[in-house]
């Protein structure tokens, strides 16, 4: 059950990862409702698609200008609140029925953060006019992991040690969602997914100059299911 899963992600705990379902972020979150808020969000959008969505779209981890305010993978919260509406983009693409709550404070970012590799993903889906609730977006390292020396707001690779986790959790959506197609975003991910064991097709990943390849494998493999 979608419940069960999101209550397992948020009892993870690690140095220098932040957990967005189970953790406050002391800096930058706007209360400390911040947690309670992720896990809603990200149940909801579990809840829309499971058991209906054909496509699980696997990139390395979760980056502070995405996930970690919005709880929602690769899902900004300026898309989140309708920022990005003139891209074709809106809230309800990504769930339906309740608010979408941002987290961050508003100081930090007036209308919250975006995340370029989020955009481009969600901004194929509309374009061409595919139903967001065929697609699962997620990571093989559901959790974001930060630099200790650069605080919250940066990014760094998950460890091998780390992943261990991660992929328990990713087994766990892959055995709930019981998907048609696995597409790696990236060769980080593509990696994980081989050693894994798990069937996955490889697309390029958006970021550094891969968007236009990243629409175009994304395209024809949509095709196929």
């Amino acid at each position: 059950m979608p419940e069960q899963f999101v209550a397992s992600l948020s009892h993870y705990q690690s140095a220098a990862v932040f957990n967005p379902w189970g953790d406050v972020d002391l800096q930058y979150d706007c209360g400390d409702r911040g947690p309670e808020i992720r896990r809603q969000q990200l149940l909801k959008y579990l809840q829309e698609r499971i058991g209906s969505a054909d496509h699980l779209l696997c990139a390395e981890a979760i980056g502070y200008q995405g996930g970690h305010f919005t709880g929602i993978p690769m899902t900004s919260e300026r898309l989140l609140l309708g920022g990005l509406q003139h891209k074709n983009l809106h809230p309800e693409m990504v769930f339906k029925d309740i608010s979408p709550q941002r987290t961050s404070r508003v100081d930090l970012k007036s209308q919250g953060f975006t995340e370029p590799t989020a955009t481009i993903v969600w901004g194929f889906l509309a374009e061409h006019g595919i139903d967001p609730r065929r697609v699962v977006l997620w990571n093989a390292f559901p959790w974001h992991p930060y630099h200790p020396d650069k605080g919250l707001l940066s990014n760094r690779t998950p460890k091998d040690a780390e992943l261990v986790a991660g992929h328990k959790m990713l087994k766990e959506l892959l055995e709930l969602g019981q998907f048609k197609q696995v597409v790696a975003i990236g060769e980080k991910s593509a990696l994980q997914l081989r050693e894994l064991g798990i069937a996955a097709e490889k697309v390029r990943h958006p970021a550094n100059g891969g968007a236009g390849k990243f629409r175009l494998q994304m395209l024809e493999l949509i095709k196929r299911v």
